[in-house]
Protein backbone atom coordinates (compact mmCIF):
# COMPACT_ATOMS: atom_id res chain seq x y z
CA UNK A 1 0.00 0.00 0.00
CA UNK A 2 2.98 2.17 1.08
CA UNK A 3 4.57 1.80 -2.43
CA UNK A 4 0.91 2.26 -4.42
CA UNK A 5 1.06 5.78 -2.08
CA UNK A 6 4.53 6.75 -2.98
CA UNK A 7 4.12 5.73 -7.19
CA UNK A 8 1.02 7.84 -6.97
CA UNK A 9 2.68 10.74 -5.80
CA UNK A 10 5.83 10.95 -8.18
CA UNK A 11 3.24 9.98 -10.73
CA UNK A 12 1.13 13.64 -9.95
CA UNK A 13 4.50 15.69 -9.69
CA UNK A 14 5.68 14.28 -12.91
CA UNK A 15 2.15 15.67 -14.31
CA UNK A 16 2.50 18.49 -12.39
CA UNK A 17 5.92 19.13 -13.72
CA UNK A 18 5.53 18.37 -17.01
CA UNK A 19 2.25 20.23 -17.13
CA UNK A 20 4.45 23.50 -15.75
CA UNK A 21 6.91 23.08 -18.85
CA UNK A 22 4.36 22.45 -21.13
CA UNK A 23 2.70 26.30 -19.94
CA UNK A 24 6.37 27.90 -19.96
CA UNK A 25 6.61 26.45 -23.74
CA UNK A 26 3.63 27.95 -24.66
CA UNK A 27 4.25 31.11 -23.26
CA UNK A 28 7.32 31.31 -25.27
CA UNK A 29 5.53 31.22 -28.43
CA UNK A 30 3.09 33.86 -27.33
CA UNK A 31 4.08 37.42 -27.68
CA UNK A 32 1.34 38.92 -25.61
CA UNK A 33 3.62 37.32 -22.99
CA UNK A 34 6.85 39.23 -23.78
CA UNK A 35 8.16 41.01 -20.30
CA UNK A 36 5.96 38.20 -18.07
CA UNK A 37 8.01 35.20 -19.01
CA UNK A 38 11.32 33.89 -17.83
CA UNK A 39 12.69 32.51 -20.77
CA UNK A 40 16.33 32.61 -19.25
CA UNK A 41 15.50 30.11 -16.94
CA UNK A 42 17.87 27.31 -16.96
CA UNK A 43 20.80 26.07 -15.16
CA UNK A 44 22.99 28.60 -14.89
CA UNK A 45 26.36 29.14 -12.47
CA UNK A 46 26.12 33.10 -12.99
CA UNK A 47 24.05 35.64 -11.06
CA UNK A 48 22.95 38.48 -13.39
CA UNK A 49 25.26 40.55 -11.56
CA UNK A 50 28.17 38.62 -12.36
CA UNK A 51 26.91 38.42 -15.72
CA UNK A 52 26.64 42.30 -16.25
CA UNK A 53 30.31 42.54 -14.71
CA UNK A 54 31.48 39.47 -17.33
CA UNK A 55 29.99 41.18 -20.18
CA UNK A 56 31.02 45.07 -19.07
CA UNK A 57 34.79 43.38 -18.70
CA UNK A 58 34.25 41.92 -22.03
CA UNK A 59 32.75 45.42 -23.60
CA UNK A 60 35.82 47.41 -22.40
CA UNK A 61 37.94 45.31 -24.79
CA UNK A 62 36.12 45.29 -27.43
CA UNK A 63 36.33 48.97 -27.15
CA UNK A 64 39.83 49.09 -26.80
CA UNK A 65 40.54 46.73 -29.68
CA UNK A 66 38.11 48.00 -32.23
CA UNK A 67 36.75 51.58 -33.40
CA UNK A 68 33.81 53.00 -31.94
CA UNK A 69 31.65 55.27 -34.46
CA UNK A 70 31.21 58.59 -32.82
CA UNK A 71 28.80 60.07 -35.47
CA UNK A 72 25.95 61.14 -33.10
CA UNK A 73 23.36 60.99 -35.63
CA UNK A 74 24.79 57.33 -36.53
CA UNK A 75 24.89 56.06 -33.02
CA UNK A 76 21.77 57.72 -32.03
CA UNK A 77 19.48 56.01 -34.51
CA UNK A 78 21.34 52.97 -33.84
CA UNK A 79 20.64 53.25 -30.38
CA UNK A 80 17.22 54.28 -30.58
CA UNK A 81 16.30 51.20 -32.68
CA UNK A 82 17.94 48.77 -30.10
CA UNK A 83 16.09 50.11 -26.88
CA UNK A 84 12.46 50.16 -28.41
CA UNK A 85 13.41 46.30 -29.47
CA UNK A 86 14.58 45.72 -25.61
CA UNK A 87 11.24 47.28 -24.27
CA UNK A 88 9.59 45.40 -26.72
CA UNK A 89 11.60 42.26 -24.78
CA UNK A 90 12.03 39.76 -22.13
CA UNK A 91 15.46 41.40 -21.26
CA UNK A 92 16.11 41.76 -17.41
CA UNK A 93 18.93 44.19 -18.19
CA UNK A 94 19.80 47.47 -19.50
CA UNK A 95 21.51 47.35 -22.59
CA UNK A 96 24.61 49.37 -24.28
CA UNK A 97 24.44 50.18 -27.31
CA UNK A 98 27.27 51.12 -30.05
CA UNK A 99 28.31 50.97 -33.37
CA UNK A 100 31.44 49.23 -34.27
CA UNK A 101 33.38 50.95 -37.51
CA UNK A 102 33.88 47.23 -39.23
CA UNK A 103 33.02 45.98 -42.67
CA UNK A 104 32.30 42.50 -41.46
CA UNK A 105 28.05 41.88 -41.81
CA UNK A 106 27.42 41.42 -38.34
CA UNK A 107 26.06 42.30 -34.51
CA UNK A 108 27.06 40.79 -31.21
CA UNK A 109 25.43 41.20 -27.93
CA UNK A 110 27.80 40.39 -24.42
CA UNK A 111 26.11 38.78 -21.61
CA UNK A 112 24.49 41.80 -19.56
CA UNK A 113 23.31 43.58 -22.58
CA UNK A 114 26.64 44.87 -23.53
CA UNK A 115 25.52 45.25 -27.99
CA UNK A 116 27.71 46.40 -31.12
CA UNK A 117 26.08 46.75 -34.18
CA UNK A 118 28.93 46.38 -37.15
CA UNK A 119 28.75 49.50 -40.13
CA UNK A 120 28.86 46.64 -42.57
CA UNK A 121 25.43 45.68 -41.49
CA UNK A 122 23.57 48.66 -41.59
CA UNK A 123 25.50 49.29 -44.97
CA UNK A 124 24.07 45.73 -46.15
CA UNK A 125 20.32 46.10 -44.61
CA UNK A 126 18.29 47.20 -47.53
CA UNK A 127 15.23 48.40 -44.89
CA UNK A 128 15.20 49.49 -41.16
CA UNK A 129 13.65 46.56 -40.63
CA UNK A 130 16.41 43.72 -41.70
CA UNK A 131 18.12 46.14 -39.47
CA UNK A 132 16.85 45.61 -36.46
CA UNK A 133 15.58 42.05 -37.37
CA UNK A 134 19.33 41.16 -36.50
CA UNK A 135 19.45 43.36 -33.94
CA UNK A 136 16.15 41.54 -32.27
CA UNK A 137 17.94 38.19 -33.02
CA UNK A 138 21.14 38.92 -30.66
CA UNK A 139 18.51 40.88 -28.11
CA UNK A 140 17.24 37.50 -27.18
CA UNK A 141 20.35 35.76 -26.80
CA UNK A 142 20.87 38.64 -23.81
CA UNK A 143 17.06 38.28 -22.74
CA UNK A 144 17.68 34.19 -22.44
CA UNK A 145 21.39 34.08 -21.08
CA UNK A 146 22.38 31.80 -23.66
CA UNK A 147 26.24 33.53 -23.35
CA UNK A 148 25.91 32.29 -19.58
CA UNK A 149 24.30 28.83 -20.26
CA UNK A 150 26.33 27.90 -22.81
CA UNK A 151 29.46 28.88 -20.99
CA UNK A 152 27.96 26.92 -17.73
CA UNK A 153 27.66 23.88 -19.78
CA UNK A 154 30.68 23.80 -20.66
CA UNK A 155 31.82 24.54 -16.94
CA UNK A 156 29.78 21.44 -16.20
CA UNK A 157 31.60 19.51 -18.85
CA UNK A 158 35.16 20.45 -16.92
CA UNK A 159 34.49 21.72 -13.40
CA UNK A 160 38.36 22.80 -13.39
CA UNK A 161 37.97 25.38 -15.21
CA UNK A 162 35.85 27.65 -13.25
CA UNK A 163 38.25 29.55 -11.70
CA UNK A 164 40.29 30.47 -14.48
CA UNK A 165 37.43 32.13 -16.41
CA UNK A 166 37.10 34.51 -13.43
CA UNK A 167 40.55 35.55 -13.63
CA UNK A 168 40.56 35.68 -16.95
CA UNK A 169 42.97 32.65 -18.09
CA UNK A 170 40.52 29.86 -19.65
CA UNK A 171 41.65 27.77 -22.27
CA UNK A 172 38.57 27.94 -24.11
CA UNK A 173 39.35 31.56 -25.29
CA UNK A 174 38.60 32.68 -29.27
CA UNK A 175 39.37 35.27 -31.19
CA UNK A 176 36.00 37.14 -32.85
CA UNK A 177 35.80 38.26 -36.08
CA UNK A 178 35.85 41.28 -36.73
CA UNK A 179 38.11 42.67 -33.52
CA UNK A 180 40.71 41.34 -32.62
CA UNK A 181 39.87 40.68 -28.61
CA UNK A 182 39.67 37.48 -26.64
CA UNK A 183 36.30 36.29 -25.31
CA UNK A 184 35.53 33.17 -24.15
CA UNK A 185 33.69 31.00 -26.90
CA UNK A 186 30.53 29.96 -24.63
CA UNK A 187 29.57 33.79 -24.57
CA UNK A 188 29.54 33.94 -28.16
CA UNK A 189 28.92 30.67 -30.09
CA UNK A 190 25.76 29.22 -29.36
CA UNK A 191 24.22 25.58 -29.37
CA UNK A 192 21.41 24.97 -32.09
CA UNK A 193 18.86 25.04 -30.12
CA UNK A 194 19.92 28.31 -28.10
CA UNK A 195 20.30 29.48 -31.88
CA UNK A 196 16.53 28.53 -32.53
CA UNK A 197 15.19 29.93 -29.43
CA UNK A 198 17.11 33.26 -30.32
CA UNK A 199 15.07 32.84 -33.67
CA UNK A 200 11.63 32.36 -32.05
CA UNK A 201 11.78 35.35 -29.53
CA UNK A 202 13.81 37.88 -31.88
CA UNK A 203 10.60 37.32 -34.55
CA UNK A 204 8.60 38.15 -31.04
CA UNK A 205 10.64 41.23 -30.07
CA UNK A 206 10.35 42.64 -33.65
CA UNK A 207 6.91 41.73 -34.48
CA UNK A 208 6.03 43.61 -31.26
CA UNK A 209 7.78 47.03 -32.16
CA UNK A 210 6.14 46.92 -35.15
CA UNK A 211 8.43 46.01 -37.77
CA UNK A 212 7.49 43.77 -40.32
CA UNK A 213 8.33 40.22 -39.17
CA UNK A 214 9.21 38.59 -42.85
CA UNK A 215 12.15 40.98 -42.91
CA UNK A 216 13.81 38.99 -40.83
CA UNK A 217 14.07 36.07 -43.19
CA UNK A 218 14.29 38.45 -46.15
CA UNK A 219 17.78 39.17 -44.97
CA UNK A 220 18.94 36.01 -43.72
CA UNK A 221 18.08 35.07 -47.24
CA UNK A 222 19.74 37.11 -48.32
CA UNK A 223 23.25 36.42 -46.29
CA UNK A 224 22.69 32.96 -47.58
CA UNK A 225 22.46 33.79 -51.76
CA UNK A 226 25.97 36.37 -50.94
CA UNK A 227 27.13 32.97 -49.79
CA UNK A 228 26.41 30.99 -52.93
CA UNK A 229 27.53 33.82 -54.94
CA UNK A 230 30.94 34.06 -52.97
CA UNK A 231 31.70 31.07 -50.89
CA UNK A 232 33.33 31.52 -47.39
CA UNK A 233 31.58 34.70 -47.06
CA UNK A 234 28.35 33.25 -44.88
CA UNK A 235 31.20 30.60 -43.05
CA UNK A 236 33.25 33.95 -42.10
CA UNK A 237 30.72 36.59 -40.86
CA UNK A 238 28.04 34.40 -39.34
CA UNK A 239 30.92 31.73 -37.65
CA UNK A 240 28.96 32.03 -34.51
CA UNK A 241 25.48 31.92 -35.94
CA UNK A 242 24.89 29.12 -38.49
CA UNK A 243 22.89 29.85 -41.02
CA UNK A 244 20.82 26.55 -42.06
CA UNK A 245 17.86 26.36 -44.28
CA UNK A 246 16.31 24.40 -41.54
CA UNK A 247 16.06 28.17 -39.30
CA UNK A 248 15.05 29.94 -41.98
CA UNK A 249 12.65 27.16 -42.82
CA UNK A 250 11.49 27.31 -38.65
CA UNK A 251 11.23 30.86 -39.34
CA UNK A 252 8.89 31.12 -41.57
CA UNK A 253 6.44 28.56 -39.74
CA UNK A 254 6.71 30.58 -36.64
CA UNK A 255 5.37 33.89 -38.77
CA UNK A 256 2.65 32.06 -39.81
CA UNK A 257 1.65 29.96 -36.54
CA UNK A 258 2.28 32.79 -33.92
CA UNK A 259 2.23 35.88 -35.49
CA UNK A 260 -0.91 37.38 -36.06
CA UNK A 261 -1.45 39.09 -38.79
CA UNK A 262 -0.98 43.53 -38.48
CA UNK A 263 -2.94 45.69 -40.91
CA UNK A 264 0.45 47.22 -41.30
CA UNK A 265 4.31 46.78 -40.24
CA UNK A 266 7.19 49.22 -40.49
CA UNK A 267 9.07 48.55 -43.24
CA UNK A 268 11.90 51.34 -43.33
CA UNK A 269 12.14 54.88 -42.70
CA UNK A 270 13.55 58.08 -44.44
CA UNK A 271 15.71 58.31 -41.23
CA UNK A 272 17.17 54.44 -42.26
CA UNK A 273 18.07 55.92 -45.80
CA UNK A 274 19.59 58.98 -44.27
CA UNK A 275 21.90 57.50 -41.99
CA UNK A 276 22.95 54.72 -44.57
CA UNK A 277 24.12 57.71 -46.94
CA UNK A 278 25.66 58.92 -44.13
CA UNK A 279 27.46 56.15 -43.08
CA UNK A 280 28.27 55.47 -46.85
CA UNK A 281 29.78 59.24 -47.22
CA UNK A 282 31.95 58.30 -44.08
CA UNK A 283 33.48 54.98 -45.64
CA UNK A 284 34.12 56.54 -48.82
CA UNK A 285 35.88 60.09 -46.68
CA UNK A 286 37.95 57.53 -44.78
CA UNK A 287 38.75 55.34 -47.79
CA UNK A 288 40.33 58.51 -49.84
CA UNK A 289 42.12 59.73 -46.87
CA UNK A 290 43.88 56.43 -46.32
CA UNK A 291 44.66 56.19 -50.06
CA UNK A 292 45.76 59.49 -50.33
CA UNK A 293 47.19 60.22 -47.06
CA UNK A 294 51.13 61.60 -47.49
CA UNK A 295 51.34 60.90 -50.96
CA UNK A 296 52.84 63.65 -53.22
CA UNK A 297 50.44 65.36 -56.00
CA UNK A 298 52.47 66.47 -59.39
CA UNK A 299 51.34 69.48 -60.97
CA UNK A 300 52.23 69.50 -64.52
CA UNK A 301 54.48 72.66 -65.89
CA UNK A 302 52.32 74.97 -68.53
CA UNK A 303 53.94 74.57 -72.05
CA UNK A 304 56.15 77.31 -72.20
CA UNK A 305 57.50 76.23 -68.96
CA UNK A 306 56.58 79.17 -67.14
CA UNK A 307 54.67 77.78 -63.67
CA UNK A 308 52.29 75.31 -63.20
CA UNK A 309 49.07 75.07 -64.91
CA UNK A 310 46.70 76.46 -62.56
CA UNK A 311 42.52 76.31 -62.73
CA UNK A 312 40.69 79.63 -63.25
CA UNK A 313 42.18 83.38 -63.25
CA UNK A 314 43.72 85.07 -65.84
CA UNK A 315 47.34 85.02 -67.38
CA UNK A 316 48.70 88.13 -65.58
CA UNK A 317 48.19 85.21 -62.32
CA UNK A 318 49.33 82.55 -63.81
CA UNK A 319 52.94 84.29 -64.88
CA UNK A 320 52.79 85.50 -61.29
CA UNK A 321 52.73 81.57 -59.84
CA UNK A 322 55.30 80.83 -62.72
CA UNK A 323 57.72 83.63 -61.25
CA UNK A 324 57.41 82.10 -57.79
CA UNK A 325 58.56 78.35 -58.65
CA UNK A 326 59.18 77.26 -62.01
CA UNK A 327 59.85 73.85 -61.00
CA UNK A 328 56.92 70.84 -61.07
CA UNK A 329 54.94 71.80 -57.48
CA UNK A 330 54.93 68.22 -54.82
CA UNK A 331 51.75 69.06 -52.82
CA UNK A 332 50.83 67.26 -49.73
CA UNK A 333 47.85 67.20 -48.23
CA UNK A 334 47.11 68.18 -44.80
Amino acid sequence: MKLLVKTSAVAILAVFLAAVLTAAKDKKKDPEEIGARDVGRGVNFYSLEKEIALGKQYAQEVERSAKIVEDPVIAEYVNRIGQNLVRNSDAKVPFTIKVLDAEEVNAFALPGGFFFVNTGLILRAESEAELAGVMAHEIAHVAARHGTRQATRGQLVNLASIPLIFMGGWAGYGIRQGASLAIPIGFLSFSRGFESEADLLGLQYLYKTGYDPTAFVDFFEKIQSDEKRKPGTMSKVFSSHPLTDDRIKGAQKNIEEILKAKPEYVVTTSEFNQVKTRLAQLHNRRKVDDKDLNRPRLRKQSGDGTGPIESGGDDKDKKQKGDQDERPTLKRRN
